[in-house]
């Protein structure tokens, strides 16, 4: 596994901290929310928000990044305050605090997403994208298991004691914000000419961006308007009479699916072509939000959260190796900040909408009407995403 290089281990490994930090305090979420007085509704636009100021960021810190030809400065940045949003959290109780702890954390997600994804990408080849991809996909979801096994044996012990896990979960934080600094790049030379303008300055890639991206991206648009936050998932789970542990050991259950999937998944699709395997995660998505409308027991919910970590691994990795293989090298940073960050406003909508209709119509008709509007995507891209003449495999 050569082509496994020093710069995407440490890449892995702070992905891995720092979602040992986050995912610490993900399944905890929507129940500590609600023993402060968030309503589902209010839950949706909490994360929506946050998600919308990460796409905003992403977009523009994606296409600055590519303008200076510098990669590390803004990985530092961006898991420096992802970190420091974690004790925020712990501090106070007013709706806005939560808001501003949240926005932090998401903005610094945003300003290192395109650096981090091209210096992976610029590591990679175009026939070893999906492994890199699906490697650290699998290490960042490594954390996504640490941190909730924490949080469960944390409650076991300290039940009803949330507050002190945004605490503990600014440790693996600090501990990623360390191995940014082992980073070296071989970046290359900056851009002449202006900066990258505005805040929407990013939106200027799109009409000159080539032929398949577009085609690519404007389906996971659509597909990413119904993909509500995970929280939603969780919180049905909840309402059909699962505690926190049951409903915190089948969110590990599911990491644990992601992370041993995503880099086998991402070795089948450098093989097979990354759309086949995509279509197939996108597949499962749709079975799983139709079968969280049926209340169920925990094996129920436990066959719907191995399916939902097979789409996970399928789809997350491969999107972002699929959209560095269709675009120029030059832009990767700009191309993978744009798709994410139009992705995260259609969050905005996705989450507040699935609130919404949660709140005024019950739970399993804001998962079916996901469900069906992803198989809708499905087709979509099934007849419309084709490779063009002359690109490699990997594109099929």
């Amino acid at each position: 596994m050569k082509y496994l290089t020093r710069t995407i281990w440490i890449l892995s490994m702070i992905s891995l901290l720092t979602d040992v930090a986050s995912e610490m305090l993900y399944p905890i979420l929507p129940i500590y929310l609600r023993s402060i007085g968030f309503t589902a509704l209010l839950i949706g636009i909490l994360e929506g928000l946050a998600e919308a100021t990460a796409g905003l960021s992403k977009g523009y810190f994606g296409k600055l990044s590519d303008h200076t030809g510098k990669r590390t400065p803004f990985i530092r940045l961006g898991y420096g305050l992802s970190a420091l949003s974690k004790p925020m959290m712990a501090v106070f109780t007013y709706p806005l605090w939560i808001l501003l702890a949240r926005t932090f954390d998401r903005l610094g997600k945003g300003i290192r997403t395109g650096a981090r994804d091209a210096l992976l990408s610029d590591e990679a080849t175009k026939e070893t994208k999906g492994r890199v991809f699906g490697f650290h996909r699998s290490m960042d979801t490594l954390g996504a298991v640490i941190g909730p096994a924490f949080a469960l044996v944390w409650l076991n012990y300290h039940p009803g004691r949330y507050r002190w896990l945004f605490l503990v979960a600014f440790i693996p934080g600090l501990l990623a914000i360390l191995f940014t600094f082992a980073l070296r790049e071989k970046a290359p030379a900056p851009r002449e000419g202006k900066g990258p303008g505005g805040l929407f300055s990013f939106l200027r890639y799109l009409p000159v961006s080539p032929l398949p991206y577009r085609k690519l991206v404007a389906g996971l648009w659509i597909f990413t308007l119904v993909n509500s936050s995970d929280v939603f998932l969780l919180l049905r789970m909840r309402q059909t009479g699962h505690g926190d542990t049951a409903t915190i050991g089948v969110y590990i259950f599911y990491n644990l699916v992601y992370a041993l999937c995503a880099f086998p998944l991402g070795g089948l699709a450098d093989r097979m072509g990354l759309k086949k395997v995509f279509l197939a995660g996108l597949l499962l998505f749709g079975l799983v939000y139709a079968g969280m409308a049926i209340p169920g027991g925990l094996a129920w919910y436990f066959l719907l959260f191995f399916l939902y970590g097979l789409y996970a691994a399928a789809t997350e990795g491969i999107t972002k190796a699929w959209i560095s293989n269709i675009t120029d090298q030059k832009d990767t940073a700009t191309a993978i900040g744009t798709f994410t960050g139009i992705q995260s406003i259609c969050a905005l909508l996705a989450s507040t909408l699935t609130g919404w209709i949660w709140t005024r119509y019950g739970a399993a008709p804001a998962f079916l009407i996901t469900s069906v509007t992803s198989m809708m995507v499905f087709i979509y891209t099934w007849i419309n995403v084709r490779p063009d003449k002359g690109q490699p495999t990997g594109y099929r």
